[in-house]
């Protein structure tokens, strides 16, 4: 992989989508548009109790439908309308969506595996960050709402390991490293009570 497209140094919130049913069974959803589940809407309204408060002042989302009725739960508690971004769409799995969840996301990652007809890592990579930098050139702070996968991408140009599973409608606190620092720190918020 060439080098890593840089994020501007700008505090934002980052929340994946809640739970779809693809979810629960372990599959890979990719651009399949799956809505949430009854968990995943619940994930949503305590995710959204848990930003009331932290300031947001802008909401851009994935338009796939589990992150925009994600972001639109969260944008309503807090009084914002919803923006929405393609580029902040999940990554295309191609002939892996509606698949179970392998182990060739590090394969994938690393530039040595794309699945037929899917979009490679640093495509993903390099529309994911001109999402989030077109999104943080808005008033903050921002929170983007948006995908698993492109959060890995995220991961990597944050300068951390990118193969780590994103919770589901876990706010996180996502912050440009000090100066002198190389990897940007990273903060899951403390939920809300159920």
């Amino acid at each position: 992989m060439g080098a890593v497209p840089l994020l501007q140094p700008v505090p934002f919130w980052f929340l994946r989508h809640g739970e779809t049913d693809w979810n629960a069974q372990g599959l890979s959803q990719g651009r399949t548009d799956i809505p949430l589940n009854a968990v995943g809407l619940a994930q949503a309204k305590r995710a959204a109790r848990t930003l009331d408060g932290s300031g947001i002042a802008t909401v851009v989302a994935s338009p796939l439908s589990r992150a925009r009725v994600t972001a639109e739960i969260a944008a309503e508690a807090l009084g914002l309308p919803v923006s929405f971004d393609d580029d902040l769409r999940e990554v295309n799995f191609g002939e892996q969506e509606g698949q179970p969840m392998g182990d060739w996301y590090d394969d994938w990652i690393a530039g040595t595996y794309t699945p037929e007809r899917a979009e490679s890592f640093p495509a993903l990579l390099a529309r994911a960050v001109s999402a989030v930098n077109r999104a943080l050139s808005r008033p903050a702070p921002v929170l983007v709402v948006a995908h698993g996968a492109l959060f890995r991408a995220l991961r990597l140009s944050f300068g951390l390991e990118p193969n780590v599973r994103t919770p589901n409608a876990l706010p996180v606190r996502c912050e440009p490293p000090a100066e002198g620092g190389d990897a940007w720190t990273l903060t899951p918020a403390q939920l809300a009570p159920e």
